[in-house]
């Protein structure tokens, strides 16, 4: 039965393999799969990277005592400085990035040996194959850009995924849906190169109704070029003999229309799901709300899921540990709609230093982290027996 059953989800000693979208070199951007190289992929997913460095990691555990943040300080030292080279906010764009490029990130967890992690670390891999050891045990073998390979337990893996749908375990490569994309803004680009060279080249054709041997042809369009085409020539009108005679050459424009570039350049946007708004930092409060719910709050859930899983055991999760990616900072709001959550404070569904917070990143005060509530609202119960 056993044996059935690894049959049937394919837990037998075999392997997949994940092909990672990574850049080698610097040079000239050319679709062969680098991505980050290009300036319209790299302008759609920095809205995104940033956005998920700015969420903040928390510790929680919730049990009969109530609630409490960051209650052991190896996890809150941890969440904050995952390894000795990056921050949390560092170590959590990284991943994002990876994420966007790939659909695919994985984070290395280490523990001492008492079992407790200490360092996070991002796997900057080409590739990955899962392999099914002969007791069904997952493991990741990693190649690295320097030629090195790593094998890394799977439960030791902080693994994110998007697009998750043929593969049962990776997801889905962006590579082959941007292809034709990033090939019409390759061609389009280069059209341009090759138009504004093109047109630079010759401007006047002179046909000289003389035989005249190559110095001399040579000499005399020197000499019309100094007397008409220099820059600091301020004559407006122009005159030659009948031995010359000057024919203007009407450059040919290679230009794409703008109606298709913006079509392709639209197309990209859509599939990182952002728009020219977002790119550009020129929303408004309901546009940016409507980002994070569709792009922002779905990868925080991932996040917290994933992280609570691997960094806490079940016996942990079951006292209440979790770790979750507080939003506070992303919560772009106007000024009047940021001074009309006092309504929320003084009936203590805020605090007044979440509030400060919210305002711009004012400084907390002194006992300001306890809820505040008006005199003349006070809790269900307690308004039921006063009026008994």
């Amino acid at each position: 039965m056993f044996e059935r059953i690894k049959r049937l989800f394919n837990k037998s000693p075999t392997e997949t393999r994940l092909k990672m979208v990574t850049m080698h070199g610097n040079g000239f951007y050319a679709w062969d799969g680098r991505l980050y190289h290009s300036d319209i992929v790299r302008s759609c997913i920095r809205p995104k990277v940033k956005a998920v460095g700015k969420l903040v990691a928390k510790h929680i555990r919730e049990d009969t005592s109530g609630i409490k943040t960051n209650p052991e300080p190896y996890m809150r030292f941890l969440l904050e400085e995952p390894n000795p080279y990056m921050t949390g906010q560092v170590l959590q764009e990284k991943i994002a990035a990876q994420l966007q490029l790939n659909n695919n990130a994985f984070v290395l967890i280490i523990r001492n040996n008492e079992g407790l992690p200490v360092e996070l670390y991002p796997i900057p891999a080409t590739s990955v194959e899962a392999i099914y050891g002969e007791t069904g045990e997952l493991f990741l073998r990693c190649f690295m850009k320097n030629g090195k390979m790593f094998t890394f337990p799977y439960r030791e893996i902080i693994h994110l995924r998007q697009d998750f749908n043929s593969n049962d375990l990776f997801g889905d490569s962006p590579g082959k849906a941007l292809a034709p994309l990033m090939e019409i803004v390759n061609t389009t680009d280069q059209g341009i190169i090759h138009a504004v060279r093109n047109s630079a080249i010759i401007r006047w054709l002179l046909k000289f109704n003389t035989n005249l041997n190559k110095e001399d042809i040579k000499a005399k369009t020197q000499e019309f070029a100094d007397a008409f085409l220099s820059i600091d020539n301020t004559t407006t009108a122009a005159a030659v003999d009948n031995k010359m005679e000057a024919v203007q050459v009407q450059p040919q424009s290679y230009v794409p229309n703008a109606v298709q570039m913006d079509k392709t350049t639209q197309r990209i946007y859509s599939f990182f799901g952002t728009n020219e708004k977002i790119v550009q930092s020129r929303y408004n409060e309901d546009e940016w709300n409507a980002y994070y719910e569709a792009e922002i709050e779905p990868l925080a859930v991932q996040m917290a899921g994933e992280y609570s899983r691997k960094l806490f055991n079940r016996r942990e999760r079951s006292f209440g540990n979790a770790i979750m990616f507080e939003a506070s900072n992303l919560q772009y709001a106007s000024m009047s709609t940021k001074l009309n959550l006092y309504q929320v404070v003084d009936r203590g569904a805020m605090t007044p230093n979440e509030w400060r917070k919210i305002l711009g990143n004012m400084t907390p005060l002194d006992g300001g982290d306890k809820p505040v509530r008006r005199l003349d609202t006070q809790p269900v119960d307690g308004q039921a027996e006063r009026s008994d």
